[in-house]
């Protein structure tokens, strides 16, 4: 069983089982993806398949700055640039629509936005902005009922312009690391007394709704989802009674709406998130029985065969890409990898994101 096999993902023909992981670079000056950008992807087009940075569906999702968005007619003609240069590079792409939520600074939230959760509960932590550098997160207006259906919506808006005019081969749902989905679904971050919120069926209802609706917009075969169980990341409960009911609660609905993936991050390790408490990966696989993406701290070759080795079907890789555009040609052939410089992760220039 080899990393580098071919794979099929639904009507997809993968030509291997490596997985570009989304990662914010911050490139994407007034929110627009550009043609740095498209190199940047086209770049590490080798990868089986390229899921995007965080994108957000809606001017009320953009949390960092010069996040990429996916609502505007520039931004969806800069997506079709990037689908198109990857697609000639014989590449496989979706984009990630990332809603921040409260994860958000008021200065990075375009005009006519506003910072917006499931409930009124500001995040701990900071957000960095051009113009003020680090300031606190912003504490959101609930969301009301209205709310709810107008971002459900947004992200089924986005997810067929990306398909139909820019030509992406499909979304990927963030429904990770304590954004927007996450935060309905942790009850660190969702304290309502509606529908949306309390037991952990109705806590998952805002991920099914959206997860259904785009499904019917766009064709569940084109239709990721990344989970995050047991991650600390942006303030939320990294363990609470009913995480391994709720998982498996999404894993069931979300096979019978027959989207393509789930994608599972793991940030134990050098990311610093608590070792997972249960086996939630297999459990989510069981319930599931579809193809599940993993990973986690993977540089080697080795690593990315154990995730395969381990019963899942394609194995994420994030950091190395960013120093190492022919990663997959180093990994074939036992070449060193060549360190990231993070302090050029975010800034917005070539260096450190196309020059390496």
């Amino acid at each position: 069983m080899s990393i580098f096999d071919a794979f099929t993902l639904g009507k997809l023909k993968l030509k291997n089982k490596i997985v570009m992981a989304p990662m914010t670079r911050s490139r994407a000056i007034d929110n627009v993806p550009n043609d740095l950008m498209a190199k940047y992807y086209g770049q590490r087009a080798s990868a089986g398949l390229i899921i995007s940075e965080g994108t957000s569906p809606s001017v009320n999702g953009i949390g960092y700055p010069r996040i990429p968005g996916a609502y505007s007619p520039a931004q969806i003609e800069g997506w079709k640039q990037i689908a198109e240069t990857v697609h000639e590079k014989g590449g496989k792409f979706f984009v990630q629509l990332m809603h921040c939520g409260r994860i958000c600074a008021s200065e990075n939230v375009p005009q006519g936005g506003e910072v917006i959760a499931p409930s009124a509960v500001h995040a701990a932590g900071e957000m960095y902005t051009d113009s003020k550098g680090l300031v606190a997160h912003e504490t959101p207006r609930a969301m009301t009922k209205e709310d709810i259906i107008k971002a459900q919506n947004e992200y089924v808006n986005c997810s067929r312009l990306l398909v139909e005019r820019a030509g992406v081969d499909g979304i990927e749902l963030h429904s990770a690391n304590g954004y927007l989905m996450d935060q309905f679904l942790n009850p660190k971050s969702n304290l309502r007394d509606d529908e949306y919120g309390g037991n952990f069926e109705n806590r998952a209802r805002f991920v099914l709704e959206t997860a259904k609706k785009v499904v019917d917009a766009i064709g569940a075969d084109k239709v990721g989802i990344r989970f995050s169980p047991y991650g600390a990341m942006n303030d939320v409960e990294h363990n609470y009674d009913d995480l391994v009911e709720l998982y498996t609660h999404l894993a069931v609905k979300l096979k019978e709406l027959g989207i393509l993936y789930i994608h599972i991050v793991d940030h134990t390790g050098s990311m610093g998130a608590p070792d997972f408490k249960t086996e939630i990966k297999g459990t989510i696989k069981g319930a599931f029985a579809g193809p599940i993406i993993t990973g986690g701290d993977i540089d080697s070759k080795k690593d990315a065969e154990q995730v395969l080795e381990d019963g899942f079907d394609l194995a994420y890789m994030g950091r190395p890409f960013i120093s190492n555009p022919d990663l997959v040609d180093k990994l074939k052939n036992d070449k060193e990898l060549t360190e990231p410089k993070q302090d050029l992760f975010y800034t917005p220039g070539k260096e450190g994101y196309t020059d390496y």
